[in-house]
């Protein structure tokens, strides 16, 4: 019998009450090691293990179980799911290349399996992939095979992931989803213009990095990254779509404030659009982001601990949870 979305909606706001609350990450920067933590993430039901990235590891495997079990339409998630097969033939191409290990680093859950990326990279066979992926890869390929321009591979890998990611946001009845990739890419842009105005960037490299997305404009932002830093900033200092301009304030006091305040923004569309539905799926798309919240507010503190940061300190890092 079809999962409806009355059922799987239910079933998600009972789960939403067992994501880590402001109380409960108190009670993780109280943890003096990482032994602390993983025991204290077991006990507030995140999973087990003996490091925090066996942790996390069986804390994603679970989340993704339990959406395959109640989506109606799994599908929705494949734009989240695509830029682990874009890590994937990242990582396949370097190693196979550099001749070395690089198979613990490919990620799931993927839409290639990883057998098929392997075959298809050594084999140089990209008509194996999915469409979407199928020129990009092969021009990666050809741009590290006889040049070594990692770089470049990189951000022709990179543009065709934020052009699929839209494209596929676009094709579901989700104005949630749309906003979302519309407003990440916007701001993946914002950073791949600030790097590249730091290393005397061409126009072509510009123009084929930066995605075409709604309120990001293209031209302008590429004439000032071609004048350098100081005026790319400038620039984007006096943008307010997406609070360009808001984001900017935080990248002044540094580009790890700016990050927060991206995913905050982020975060905080989750929670207008998608805690006050009772149809549709964004209530399981809210829910997905709430988990992701939850790994990288872990990352953060375990990160601190590891390197004895202030508490204070780290607390500043965190970024906005869903529940």
């Amino acid at each position: 019998m079809a999962i409806s979305y009355e059922f799987s909606i239910g079933s998600v706001r009972a789960k939403e009450t067992s994501l880590l609350s402001a109380q409960d990450t108190e009670r993780l920067l109280g943890c003096r090691d990482t032994a602390q933590l993983c025991s204290t993430l077991s006990d507030l039901g995140i999973g087990k293990g003996n490091s925090v990235d066996a942790v996390l590891a069986q804390h994603e495997k679970e989340t993704w179980a339990y959406l395959k079990s109640v989506a109606p339409d799994f599908d929705i998630f494949t734009p989240f799911i695509i830029a682990n097969d874009i890590h994937n033939f990242k990582v396949t191409l370097k190693g196979i290349m550099a001749e070395r290990e690089y198979k613990h680093l490919m990620l799931s859950p993927n839409i290639v399996p990883h057998e098929t990326m392997i075959k298809a990279v050594e084999n140089r066979r990209m008509s194996l992939l999915p469409e979407f992926m199928q020129k990009p890869c092969d021009e990666a390929y050809e741009l590290l095979a006889h040049t070594g321009d990692a770089r470049s591979a990189d951000s022709v890998l990179d543009r065709a992931l934020m052009d699929e990611m839209l494209r596929l946001s676009k094709q579901y009845r989700s104005a949630f989803l749309r906003e979302y990739f519309q407003t990440q890419i916007f701001y993946n842009n914002v950073k791949i213009a600030i790097r590249a105005s730091r290393a005397k960037p061409t126009r072509d490299y510009l123009e084929k990095s930066l995605c075409e997305v709604p309120h990001f404009r293209k031209k302008e932002i590429i004439d000032a990254a071609l004048k350098g830093y100081d005026s790319l900033i400038g620039e984007l200092s006096k943008d307010s779509a997406c609070e360009c301009d808001k984001a900017m304030e935080a990248y002044k006091e540094s580009p790890s404030a700016f990050e927060k305040f991206t995913d905050d923004k982020l975060m905080r569309l989750a929670r207008e659009s998608c805690k006050r539905t009772c149809e549709g799926a964004e209530p399981l798309l809210g829910y997905y982001l709430g988990r992701e919240a939850e790994k990288k507010m872990i990352h953060i503190i375990a990160s601190g601990i590891r390197t004895g940061a202030d508490v204070d300190n780290i607390r500043e890092r965190l970024r906005e949870i869903y529940g």
